[in-house]
């Protein structure tokens, strides 16, 4: 998704991290948005575009190596990334915000809302990743290719050899985020193999699920999970919406946000 034209991005040094973001309205109720994996600050923009500049002040970023925010200096797991928000919301003096995520930025918000509950007012978790598949066949060939890599990569002048069959392989799974991952790709394997179930039970945060009844990618039946599983949780499902269910229906997004966020200001 390209970054469109219009958005005012600056330039932070957040953790040590160059860091892209971005900040729209004025509005005494401070919002936070986390995009989903391959995403950045234009995924977020126009919902930071329709909610009321008088009510809210939404913060957008790139998450460390997506947009224009450097690459972690090593690989991270989902704690990593939210220890990075919470240095992010020190570094524009934020003690407190509500949270909006999609997907990946659903992980993130999981853990923020059981390890950094003091720093979330309210929470939105969009099509949230984070509930682990039961086992099938494509969860063991992964699990296997996983095992097998941490065993070849110990052998000295076998990498060569690993490296083509683990693109065949997870191209075979259909991994496309895996093979484009680049930089990330040992980050990736850490975050898709981390169970967040865990984290959402520990969830002391109001939370609103919104899901899209079409979307492949985290199907419903995770967002049920995740709604019995946070002790302060509620489902919405758009019909006929897909992964990006608050784009696809954006309007009743919008309005769904504003109201759960009505009267509690970050």
């Amino acid at each position: 998704m390209l970054l469109a034209t219009d958005v005012p991005v600056q330039t932070l040094h957040v953790a040590g991290l160059s860091t892209r973001c971005a900040v729209h309205g004025g509005g005494p109720a401070s919002v936070l948005a986390l995009h989903g994996w391959g995403g950045q600050i234009a995924s977020f923009w126009p919902v930071a575009q329709g909610l009321s500049p008088e009510k809210y002040t939404v913060h957008l970023l790139d998450l460390p190596g997506f947009g224009g925010t450097a690459l972690p200096p090593e690989p991270w797991g989902v704690a990593e990334y939210a220890r990075f928000v919470c240095a992010y919301l020190d570094a524009q003096g934020l003690a407190r915000v509500h949270l909006l995520g999609h997907s990946f930025g659903g992980r993130i918000g999981l853990v923020l809302g059981a390890d950094h509950a003091d720093r979330i007012g309210k929470m939105v978790l969009a099509d949230s990743a984070g509930v682990r598949p039961p086992r099938n066949a494509v969860t063991d060939a992964r699990q296997a290719l996983i095992k097998a890599g941490k065993a070849v990569m110990t052998l000295p002048g076998l990498r060569a050899f690993y490296e083509p069959l683990r693109r065949r392989l997870y191209r075979g799974l259909g991994e496309t985020d895996y093979l484009e991952a680049g930089a990330l790709r040992e980050t990736f394997v850490r975050v898709i193999e981390e169970d967040l179930l865990p984290y959402a039970a520990r969830v002391t945060v109001p939370t609103l699920l919104i899901w899209g009844d079409r979307d492949t990618d985290t199907p419903l039946w995770q967002g049920r999970a995740l709604e019995q599983t946070i002790p302060d949780a509620g489902l919405v499902v758009f019909s006929g919406a897909g992964h990006f269910s608050y784009l696809d229906r954006l309007p009743e997004y919008l309005r769904v946000v504003d109201h759960f966020l009505a009267g509690a200001a970050a």
